[in-house]
């Protein structure tokens, strides 16, 4: 991955009227800052813990090395899981993860990442920047010691990996499936019995038959971690993730005690990472997904039966979450007002376009 001049790029290193600044005149004044960092991947999620290792590679250029963050892959410092927590109280000062992992905290963390039949990634970056979505998060995270940043996306996801095939509704019931967040809940309604796991434990766990499914992210990721191997079916589309965001948590009192242009590059930063994480995936995941169908994978659609039933499971545990947490209502409405409006758009001009050119594509071969 080439790693470009951050301060060139970024119009940092010249001011109007006079030559050219390099960094070192930029950070004399600054102090020198020290931060850890966890994640809940690592290494082998391979565009994942990169936009991690790519936004401390980025603070420390345009800070000519005084604001230096040291990273640490999930369970080296703090369990995989234990990001918010490790956040919150200033065990680290930052942190990489999806925030659906801690639904368990509260279901309302989800609109954060990701929510059955949500938004896509543009969706999802229009909701964040320019709707309310960052307003109503950082609302959400204030009292848990946080201030959230989008940190990338992964696109819409795969429905996972299955040892048998899924013809009806009926063949859900009784399935072992690692999940997490709000999917869960929605696929137990269908009889699926969801399990949450770290992404490291999943192998294993399906290659043993304790888990009879697993979804995680899509080719890249899954190919990487060898699902292929042990469950042969592959099915989409993943409709409790029309995209799924990762989200940087910072510290709240760490990043007050911050210089201005300090918390300006965590802003730039995690912009400029986060981009680079979603063109990874839509660069890769083509290939990789041609590579698994060679080796043996058997990709399939959800019948339409289990799409209808999720829709309308999906819809009936949203309105029991919003009868019992105003909270969570607040930000649904919201969210759902948005994705109402913007979804009949992408139908009209994106949807349009990508149906009449993949079919054009198979006509012409």
């Amino acid at each position: 991955m080439q790693r470009r001049s951050f301060l060139k790029k970024a119009g940092l290193g010249a001011v109007a009227g006079s030559a050219a600044v390099a960094a070192p005149v930029f950070a004399q004044g600054t102090p020198q800052i020290n931060w850890k960092m966890t994640s809940t991947y690592g290494p082998q999620q391979t565009a994942l813990f990169p936009t991690a290792q790519m936004f401390c590679e980025l603070i420390k250029e345009a800070s000519d090395g005084k604001f230096d963050i040291r990273l640490y892959p999930a369970g080296e410092l703090v369990p995989g899981f234990g990001v918010m927590d490790a956040v919150g109280n200033r065990t680290v000062e930052c942190g990489q993860t999806a925030s659906y992992y801690y639904y368990g905290k509260d279901p309302s963390f989800c609109f954060d990442t990701a929510v059955p039949f949500g938004l896509n990634v543009r969706q999802m970056y229009a909701w964040m920047y320019e709707g309310d979505g960052l307003k109503l998060m950082r609302e959400l995270f204030a009292p848990h010691g946080i201030i959230n940043f989008p940190f990338g996306n992964t696109g819409t996801q795969m429905g996972g990996w299955y040892r048998k095939e899924i013809k009806s509704v009926e063949d859900l019931k009784g399935l072992k499936m690692r999940t997490a967040g709000f999917a869960g809940e929605v696929l137990a309604r269908l009889g699926v019995i969801p399990q949450q796991l770290p992404p490291s434990d999943t192998y294993p766990a399906l290659e043993k038959g304790a888990l009879d499914a697993v979804e995680f992210v899509g080719p890249v990721d899954d190919e990487k971690l060898g699902y292929q191997k042990v469950a042969k079916y592959y099915y989409y589309p993943g409709w409790w993730e029309g995209s799924a965001q990762v989200s940087l948590y910072v510290n709240d009192k760490a990043y007050a005690e911050l210089p201005k242009a300090y918390q300006a590059m965590i802003d730039m930063a995690s912009r400029a990472a986060g981009s680079r994480m979603v063109a990874d995936y839509d660069t890769r995941n083509p290939a990789a997904l041609r590579r698994l169908i060679a080796s043996g994978a058997v990709l399939k659609s959800f019948p339409r039966d289990v799409m209808d039933a999720s829709f309308k499971a999906s819809n009936e545990v949203y309105k029991e979450f919003c009868d019992k947490n105003a909270g969570f209502k607040k930000i649904f409405d919201n969210y759902m007002a948005f994705r109402d409006g913007i979804v009949p758009w992408f139908r009209v001009a994106e949807g349009s376009y990508d149906n009449y050119l993949s079919a054009a594509l198979g006509k012409a071969k």
